[in-house]
């Protein structure tokens, strides 16, 4: 069911894409579709050939393994306790397995393609069983709680989330495992607009400059001139004025070519389809609201009170993308987001049910990846050097030949 109308949308996007092609060449439009089509899903890499030309081939740890775990703590601690002060969070439990039926799961993208660890549990021998999934990301469930712990307009939470997404392919900065900075805050609707979202955005900045200068203070190795540090202000650029700028390349072509000019963006406007007839990446259709319409800085009409963080990794020498975030769907953009996937039926689901009524509060959240944050700041050329996890054997080896060493 879920499959069948994601793949609805995913037809609705070609069609919409073939009519602005119209007077194209055939190998130009079909080359063009098709590399933007599998750019849609995901920003992993793919295969081990390509994996094995982006890992450096002079790469030195700037940190030995016990100075790594040190920092890795040091700016742990930095980040929960600024990120709590900045945005008035208070750090909070998590859930590691949900309810299938609670619909609080998330999904990830809307084309299928990214479906949880689901298991039955055989409560009292299984006359009151629970089928449960183990979580993608706290996404709705945080929304829910704030409800739950009787949080205010203005106050909001935090939490050390762990998850498992078995269905990404694992490169240098994907893993099965997954650690975030999972926060939501409760707002008021005169707050759901882009100027809200970008003095958030630039609060969560902060921290994350803040712990780069608290980790370099405590080890200077870290400090070098074969890295560049972090700049001082985020820019802030919409998902259709980098289409502008780069009309034929596929979304991750784009942003490696946009760091190139601006080291750190905030990409607005991710999950509308753009004037190519394509998304600039899948975004699910319940709890980011990327479908209500705002205006520009010049004036022109954009989609979208979402977004990402992405950064320069000048390790890698690749996008590095640190945080998604967005004010979340009110019972309009619900609505709307729901029936541009195709996916009405999910407001049978108890949360769905409570944004429509208007049971949840309207908020603002995001995930910020904790490994991968980690990766950055100690400038690390594998997600496995931060983090413990399972690697397949030839990425492991790749890695070794490489003087890159993943923790096992």
């Amino acid at each position: 069911m879920y499959c069948t109308d994601a793949r609805r949308l995913h037809l609705s996007i070609l069609v919409s894409s073939d009519r602005r092609n119209k007077g194209r060449s055939f190998s130009q439009t079909s080359t063009d579709m098709s590399s933007k089509k599998a750019d849609l899903a995901g920003p992993g890499i793919g295969n081990y050939d390509d994996l094995n030309k982006i890992l450096p081939d002079d790469y030195s740890s700037l940190l030995n393994p016990k100075d790594t775990q040190r920092a890795i703590f040091a700016a742990k601690n930095y980040i929960e306790e600024n990120l709590c002060k900045e945005l008035n969070l208070m750090m909070v439990q998590v859930p590691l397995i949900v309810d299938v039926e609670s619909g609080v799961n998330d999904m990830l993208d809307r084309d299928g393609s990214r479906t949880p660890v689901q298991f039955h549990i055989s409560n009292d021998y299984n006359k009151h069983p629970i089928d449960a999934q183990v979580v993608q990301a706290a996404t709705k469930w945080k929304r829910v709680a704030l409800k739950q712990f009787g949080l205010k307009v203005g106050e909001g939470i935090c939490t050390d989330m762990r998850a498992v997404r078995k269905d990404y392919f694992l490169d240098h900065d994907h893993s099965a495992f997954v650690d975030q900075w999972d926060w939501e805050k409760v707002v008021t609707e005169n707050e759901r607009n882009l100027g809200y979202l970008k003095d958030t955005v630039r609060k969560i900045w902060k921290v994350l400059k803040g712990a780069e200068t608290h980790v370099q203070t405590s080890f200077p190795q870290l400090k070098t001139n074969k890295y560049p540090s972090l700049p001082d202000e985020i820019t802030f650029l919409h998902a259709e004025d980098i289409l502008d700028k780069y009309p034929d390349m596929p979304r991750k072509e784009r942003e490696t070519a946009i760091l190139q000019k601006y080291p750190a963006i905030f990409i607005i406007g991710i999950g509308w389809v753009l004037k190519d007839g394509y998304p600039h990446e899948m975004r699910a259709a319940d709890y980011d609201d990327w479908v209500t319409e705002t205006r520009s800085e010049d004036g022109r009409p954009m989609h979208g009170l979402n977004g990402d963080i992405l950064v320069w990794n000048p390790v890698t020498k690749r996008r590095h993308e640190l945080t998604s975030m967005g004010i979340r769907v009110n019972a309009t953009s619900l609505k709307k987001q729901l029936e541009l996937s195709g996916q009405l039926n999910f407001l049978n689901f108890p949360y769905h049910q409570g944004i429509i009524k208007g049971d949840l509060p309207l908020s603002i959240g995001g995930g910020i990846g904790q490994s991968r944050t980690y990766m950055y700041l100690l400038r690390k050329a594998h997600l496995g050097e931060v983090s413990v996890t399972v690697w397949p054997k030839i990425l492991k080896e790749m890695c070794s030949r490489k003087n890159i060493h993943v923790i096992e």
